[in-house]
């Protein structure tokens, strides 16, 4: 647990803990339960109690009677005292949503992606209309809108804010999302792997701190691992860590684009899978891979065998990539979401967990636990906004640097 510091230097993370450990409660904390868990002098959480309440960010919320002495008066969360906006760049669909400040969805938009010959500006124009309208429409005062998170694939260069050249976004190619994108909406903007947007997302509704040592697997166009180690997201040294699409799980497997076979990656695309069940009313693998989903998804949930025993061997495989990674890194919960996820793992689920827990590679002394995002499938999306959250309203130990 963080505690707090005295010194008059550091209001501003003394400021930032408190509200966390208010947000994070269902209930409230009353001023006495913030001393204990703090460290907090009397007189330091009365004034950060004070500042976070005049700038709006939390309010009383009733008394609270137990035992002898006065009642405690418990201080809650404002939820619409803040907001941030979350924009998801994926090869199938953009998200744009905003979140208040518990992270829930209060406006939601989708729209396909632009033609891969537009140009920068068009691009970056179209997500800023999206992002202003829908600001609008859910009739925000604008002066509470934090700024913009921005989730998308990778490599992307971290300190310029320039995606690189994801290979499923190649319109996106070479532009600098962050600063355009800042000036088209007027708002401060962030740029972040989705797989790390991803990360944060789930952690900002993790109360219990649960998720401080864990994977969080996305499925959607593509297959991504993010990673959290110590309570924090890891980034890896420019930011692109997360990539597992290339872990060879089956050498007879399909051929992947980088000449190798059995790539966790191209073992899970919906167009492999659809090939591989040899189903006539599969369609075969044509079609975008946002039909090729959907396909796959209702012959599954018809139950069509072809597809199920497809689905049942990528589940294998893919236990055998999340073992491997938890071999190393020795993290024991996996959270699973995003848009494919979301369509298929009421089939994958049991299969990935039977074969997580008794493939014979893993070196685990303890079980690897898995639970679905609590998020759902707009988990890049919502991460992405909790990006912005994070950044302007959780505690870090760099406030706590004095400069003269």
């Amino acid at each position: 647990m963080q505690r707090g510091s005295n010194l008059p230097a550091v209001g501003v993370y003394n400021q930032a803990l408190v509200f966390d450990l208010i947000r994070r409660s269902d209930e409230g904390l009353s001023r006495s339960e913030l001393a204990e868990r703090t460290g907090l002098s009397t007189q330091t959480l009365s004034n950060v109690t004070r500042r976070l309440a005049n700038e709006g960010l939390i309010e009383e919320v009733g008394k609270v009677i137990s035992g002898p002495g006065k009642p405690r008066t418990l201080l809650a969360l404002r939820p619409h005292s803040r907001f941030a906006v979350g924009v998801h760049l994926d090869p199938a669909v953009d998200t744009i949503v905003v979140v208040d400040a518990a992270g829930e969805v209060v406006a939601r938009a989708e729209r396909v992606p632009d033609a891969p010959d537009a140009s920068p500006g068009e691009l970056v124009g179209r997500i800023g209309e999206g992002v202003r309208s829908l600001i609008v429409d859910a009739d925000l005062p604008r002066d509470l809108v934090l700024g913009v998170g921005v989730a998308a694939p990778g490599p992307f260069d971290r300190e310029a804010g320039r995606l690189l050249d994801p290979p499923l976004l190649p319109a996106w190619h070479g532009v600098a999302v962050r600063d355009e994108l800042s000036r088209a909406t007027g708002l401060p903007t962030l740029l972040e792997k989705d797989v790390v947007a991803t990360v944060v997302g789930e952690q900002w509704f993790d109360a219990e701190h649960e998720l401080a040592d864990a994977m969080f697997l996305y499925y959607g166009a593509g297959l991504g691992l993010g990673l959290s180690v110590s309570g924090a997201p890891v980034h890896g040294r420019t930011g692109n860590a997360g990539n597992i699409a290339h872990i060879v799980v089956d050498p007879d497997g399909p051929l992947c684009e980088c000449g190798s076979h059995g790539c966790i990656g191209v073992v899970m695309e919906a167009g492999v899978l659809l090939a591989q069940a040899e189903t006539p009313s599969t369609g075969g693998a044509s079609g975008d891979a946002t039909s090729q989903l959907e396909r796959l998804s209702a012959l599954a949930a018809e139950g069509d065998r072809g597809i199920l025993a497809a689905l049942e061997s990528a589940g294998r495989h893919l236990a055998t990539a999340i073992v491997e990674v938890n071999n190393l890194l020795d993290l024991g919960i996996v959270v699973l979401g995003g848009p494919a996820w979301s369509r298929l793992g009421d089939r994958l689920f049991p299969v990935l967990d039977h074969w997580v827990r008794t493939t014979a590679v893993s070196t685990s002394t303890e079980p690897v636990h898995l639970r679905q995002s609590r998020i759902g499938a707009d988990s890049t999306a919502v991460g992405a906004a909790c990006l912005v959250l994070d950044e302007a309203l959780t505690a870090r130990t760099s406030q706590l640097m004095i400069r003269g």
